[in-house]
């Protein structure tokens, strides 16, 4: 059966209500293409009452809706201390290379997905944006980017979805300094927690080849 085909269930409180939803059986993806098109803002509406609220972050045959048919293999979580931290920037080459979704749990992040597909018009680029856990955002990377962020608030969870699995020999990164990406970081390199691995990553231009 085709995905497109089956019946999404109308989410449900705790409590067995059902909400309504904008289109019947199905939850309004509100789904926007960033400067660099294949990376993908994306929201979900919330349901809220006396208690707080309710959503559905994922539901494949929604996204498949959308033209994003991905088959998500793995759940990632990190928390963050204190404001500043940088993870990244991150990425696994082929055949392992993942597509993320990323939204945060608690806190706030600036994320920023770095083109590294040598054939795109957009190669070395990068996308930058503010995801929290209020805004109800998640932000779609695709395979043929690095991925990275850093924490705006003390004790930021993020959470990311993966469509393959972790592979420590297909691991990689670039420096998230380097100059030539172009970011406007909102910590100093001097200030930033950081591991000491993502801080020896090297250089784009000392990358090679990743990504056709």
């Amino acid at each position: 059966m085709s995905l497109l085909s089956e019946i999404s269930p109308r989410p449900r409180a705790d409590d067995g209500n059902v909400f309504p939803t904008d289109e019947g059986t199905r939850v309004q993806l509100d789904v926007h293409s960033l400067e660099i098109p294949d990376v993908k803002l994306i929201r979900t509406p919330r349901f809220s009452d006396a208690r707080g609220y309710f959503c559905e972050t994922f539901q494949r045959a929604d996204f498949a809706a959308k033209g994003l048919d991905y088959n998500f293999l793995q759940d990632n979580q990190s928390s963050s201390d204190r404001p500043g931290t940088i993870r990244g920037m991150h990425f696994q080459r082929p055949p392992f290379a993942q597509t993320k979704l990323v939204r945060v749990l608690r806190g706030s992040i600036f994320d920023v997905a770095v083109d590294l597909r040598r054939s795109s018009p957009s190669f070395g680029k990068h996308i930058a944006v503010e995801l929290s856990s209020e805004g109800n955002e998640q932000l779609l990377i695709p395979a043929g980017f690095a991925h990275g962020f850093c924490t705006l608030e003390p004790n930021t969870v993020v959470f990311y979805k993966v469509d393959q699995v972790y592979s420590q020999a297909h691991d990689g990164g670039v420096n998230w300094v380097d100059s030539a990406l172009g970011i406007e970081w909102p910590v100093a390199s001097a200030a930033a927690i950081l591991s000491e691995k993502d801080r020896g990553l090297p250089m784009l231009a000392d990358l090679g080849l990743v990504f056709e």
